[in-house]
């Protein structure tokens, strides 16, 4: 295997310290080029000293000012920055980069990952929202460039694995009857309708199986999370909504399945650990070490399944409703989910707020906007549905 460079947006996230973690255990494999964070700057300042990559960029201006001097301090010269939204397109676009893992979370890594997507690079995608809200667009993005997109979400890459090494995304896989989606059901999936709606963002970011950051977490109390994934997967792998099925599944031990044509189900197993997912995108189509424990077959004792309960969780049928209604249900349907739970975290609304504004928001946005025909209109109709909610 020759090495391989990365550059890896959210590197200081949950998605960036999988990767990491793997780069540092593939010296020979691997190589960091170049990494990005939001304003967390202790843990870019770490990453420099560690991995020495060629570029650095920080999104926040202000944590960039920070970081250039303490680089400044301590004479760290190797290492070019890059600040503000337009260096994480530069990073994303380097002609010396071969591999991008998109782990930034929202829409705010959408802009960068269309660039990499754009100059034809293997991207990694854990980011949703570059296909929730400019699906066709970036599918023929794509296309023209030649990019290779490895889906490194949990689920989305178990279902890449369950159709084996000769698939290749955004085309419908042959002989498939459905995919299933996985979910744990979150910390609220026992709760009743009127405790799930009181829910602080303390209980709602306690996921029982996965460390996730705030967002992902909330998303996934909502379930809002498997919402984007629906969208995601109709995207990634060419199915219309009604062919893909969200089964609970509490124990996070199976991470989806796919159904084929003569009645076999395949499903990917293994312990709830993203360097598992990713470490089978890095190396595709080969396979590495990802130190992940191996599962206990002597002590797990039961696989349990479950249908989601649409009335506790409306997310599920939002994200048929924005499929249904065309793209830009889906902006909205992401955007309006976006400003609510960052409303929720920082205590400004109710639990329950999120899923009647996200209703809300499809019925008053959906109609409002001609569809997007490149991603200027895409950021145009997000910005729009962001504004109304800051009167």
């Amino acid at each position: 295997m020759t090495v391989k460079r990365i550059c890896l947006l959210g590197a200081t996230g949950s998605i960036g310290k999988s990767t990491l973690d793997l780069i540092a255990q593939h010296p020979g494999h691997f190589e960091l080029f170049s990494a990005s964070a939001n304003s967390d700057v202790e843990g870019m300042l770490k990453l420099i000293q560690e991995f020495q990559p060629a570029q650095v960029c920080m999104r926040d201006e202000a944590a960039g000012e920070r970081l250039s001097e303490q680089l400044r301090q301590l004479g760290q010269t190797k290492t070019e920055l890059f600040i503000g939204r337009q260096g994480l397109n530069a990073l994303a676009a380097h002609p010396s980069v071969d591999m991008v893992v998109a782990g930034i979370v929202g829409i705010a890594g959408l802009v960068p990952v269309w660039s990499a997507v754009s100059t034809g690079k293997s991207v990694l995608l854990a980011n949703k929202e570059a296909l929730v809200c400019a699906g066709e667009l970036f599918v023929e993005a794509a296309r023209q460039s030649g990019a290779r997109i490895l889906p490194i979400d949990s689920e989305h890459n178990a279902i890449f694995q369950c159709l084996g090494s000769a698939y290749r995304c955004f085309t419908r896989p042959e002989s498939v009857r459905r995919l299933l989606l996985t979910a744990s059901g979150g910390p609220f999936r026992e709760w009743s309708l009127d405790a799930i709606r009181a829910a602080t963002p303390e209980q709602a970011v306690k996921h029982p199986n996965w460390v996730m950051g705030p967002k992902i977490s909330v998303d996934s109390a909502t379930m809002m999370n498997k919402a984007l994934e629906l969208i995601e997967a109709h995207w990634l792998f060419a199915m219309p909504a009604e062919e893909i099925e969200v089964v609970i599944h509490p124990q996070s031990i199976i991470h989806s399945m796919v159904e084929f044509k003569d009645g076999s189900t395949l499903a990917q197993l293994g312990a709830p650990d993203m360097r598992t997912p990713i470490a089978h995108a890095m190396a595709w189509p080969d396979r590495i070490d990802s130190c992940v424990e191996s599962l206990n077959w002597s002590q797990l004792r039961e696989l349990q399944f479950e249908v989601p309960d649409n009335r506790r969780f409306p997310s599920l049928e939002f994200a048929r409703q924005a499929l249904a209604s065309g793209p830009v249900a889906s902006i909205c349907l992401n955007a309006t989910n976006e400003v609510m739970v960052a409303r929720f975290l920082r205590g400004d609304c109710s639990f329950g707020a999120i899923f009647d504004e996200v209703e809300e928001g499809l019925n008053r946005f959906s109609g409002r906007f001609p569809v997007p025909t490149g991603l200027d209109d895409v950021m145009a109709i997000d910005t729009e549905v962001r504004a109304f909610y800051a009167h």
